[in-house]
């Protein structure tokens, strides 16, 4: 027993009677090479004193205020050191246009500034994220040369950009008033839960809490631990361990692997993703509920879904729900016809595509989406009233569709070396062309028991990931509500159980989460 305390006290970078101050200076100075992740052990420390010193201040409003916000911001400097004042930008420019668009009465004034709102802050987006990948676009094209500006991306810039600026536009909307000071503002933009990977967060419905008495009820705690529990065993369990020991090494080099390791590799990489992102959102979903905020569920079992729109519906919900609200809705939905709603979806997918990251490769993920989901309202109009398509074998069947569908397209969202010259000069699609190859030219469907003992426990995970996927949803939320009701010192009981676990199966370095660098 001694033996398991001391190996995880050592997962917390904590030595018996001794801290080790070096470390800790390192953790409070910024390392480009070590961010501070929810799923590492020192962020955990940091997030117990944290949750102290917070429930401390509970009542003290102003206190825990600056509190919380001295800690997002520290928070955000580990991840892009001193690209913080970035985020300071983005917060105080929209908090002035926000007030001033409350205040103006004239339509076309009003409409100025939320457009000078969308110039700050897609422009700064548009700089750090997208100048190099246009400049080397334009020199493949045009064949004039590019030499790359040294520009860092600042972690989590697409994230806090678009929530910045559903704020702006829901003032000059009406949907919202203004809040009542910077400091109110800051918190909301910069809350370190959803702060660099999401989910993105609507000031509608984070305002308001900030204004009502802290209280965490018992089913806040319980829902609170549980999202930590399962974001923390997707993301440093099943994602990382399938990812470094098969999923990464497939991707790499995939020409060195047959078609059906490369099937496979293609498959976990759909469940690495989702157990990836999903995680972290998990995670960040319980966190808020440890310190007494609600986020929407961001992920809701995506590989069930029975078409691309109902995909859409499941995954990264905050982002999709944003595009059609802010972008979609923009464009005209489908107010302006069959033809006019065809192209909005699929300008709104293809712009999605591109906001995942500056490659090709995200553009033509964005566009594969967009046709289908094109194709799929077609279906609807032709089907409608077809009784078949309503049975219960006709979903299960589209379920296998949709999946297979989505997981080719993340041959397209991993593979980011795609080049326009190598597309149309050369008609070269980089890995995912050899992919691709090897699937259909070189399957070799014999090696398939070999290659499963070889990967037996990459596998296993994999298995387990997509069993656990899959289960109805009365058995998962019939665990959750069991989670949820027992007694406050088993949570931390399954913590360490959960600690134990990620100890035996953690590389050394921890990984960071995928949408970091979005």
């Amino acid at each position: 027993m001694e033996a398991i305390w001391h190996d995880i006290l050592n997962y917390f970078n904590i030595q018996f009677g001794t801290l080790d101050w070096g470390l800790l200076l390192k953790q409070l100075t910024y390392d480009e090479k070590s961010p501070l992740i929810f799923s590492s052990g020192m962020f955990m420390c940091m997030f117990a004193v944290f949750i102290v010193i917070y429930t401390m201040l509970r009542h003290k409003s102003l206190p825990r205020t600056l509190f919380v916000l001295a800690f997002s911001y520290y928070f955000y400097y580990k991840s892009s050191g001193i690209y913080f004042f970035l985020l300071a930008v983005v917060t105080c420019s929209d908090y002035l246009i926000a007030d001033v668009i409350y205040t103006t009465r004239s339509r076309w004034g009003r409409k100025l500034l939320v457009a000078l709102s969308l110039i700050i802050d897609l422009g700064l987006l548009g700089f750090f994220k997208y100048t190099n990948f246009f400049g080397q676009l334009w020199s493949d094209i045009s064949g004039v040369p590019w030499h790359d500006l040294d520009i860092f991306l600042p972690v989590g810039i697409s994230f806090f950009t678009f929530q910045s600026l559903s704020y702006t536009i829901d003032v000059y909307r009406r949907k919202i008033e203004p809040v009542d000071n910077l400091l109110d503002y800051a918190f909301y933009v910069s809350f370190f839960p959803q702060l660099v990977a999401g989910p993105i967060v609507r000031a509608s419905d984070f305002i308001p809490q900030m204004y009502r008495p802290i209280r965490v009820t018992r089913e806040m705690l319980g829902l609170g631990f549980w999202f930590v529990v399962i974001g923390l065993f997707k993301k440093a369990v099943i994602s990382d361990y399938i990812s470094i020991n098969f999923v990464e090494r497939v991707f790499e080099n995939p020409i060195q692997f047959s078609g059906v390791e490369n099937l496979l590799g293609a498959y976990g990489y759909g469940l690495q993703i989702y157990c990836d992102f999903s995680g972290y959102s998990d995670m960040a979903i319980g966190l808020a509920l440890l310190m007494g905020f609600r986020f929407n569920i961001n992920f809701n079992n995506p590989y069930k879904a029975v078409s691309v729109t109902d995909f859409w519906r499941r995954w990264h919900i905050s982002l999709s729900t944003w595009l059609k609200d802010y972008l979609y809705i923009s464009l005209g939905g489908n107010r302006k016809g069959k033809i006019r709603q065809y192209l909005n979806l699929f300008i709104t997918m293809l712009l999605g595509g591109l906001w995942h990251g500056a490659s090709l490769n995200f553009i033509f993920w964005g566009a594969l989406h967009g046709l289908a989901l094109v194709v799929h309202k077609m279906w609807m109009g032709i089907t409608r009233g077809w009784g078949f398509v309503t049975s219960k074998a006709w979903n299960m069947l589209m379920v296998l569709v949709t999946f297979h569908f989505v997981i080719f397209a993340w041959l397209l969202f991993r593979n980011a070396d795609i080049t326009w010259n190598g597309l149309f000069n050369h008609g070269e699609w980089g890995n995912i062309g050899v992919m691709l190859s090897q699937i259909f030219t070189s399957f070799h469907p014999e090696l398939l028991p070999n290659v499963l003992m070889s990967y037996w426990h990459v596998f296993a995970l994999i298995f387990l990931g997509y069993v656990l996927h899959f289960v109805p949803d009365t058995w998962s939320q019939g665990l959750k509500h069991a989670f949820v009701k027992m007694p406050v010192f088993l949570y931390a009981v399954v913590l360490i159980l959960l600690i134990v676990i990620i100890m035996q199966v953690k590389t050394s370095e921890i990984q960071p989460f995928i949408y970091f660098q979005f």
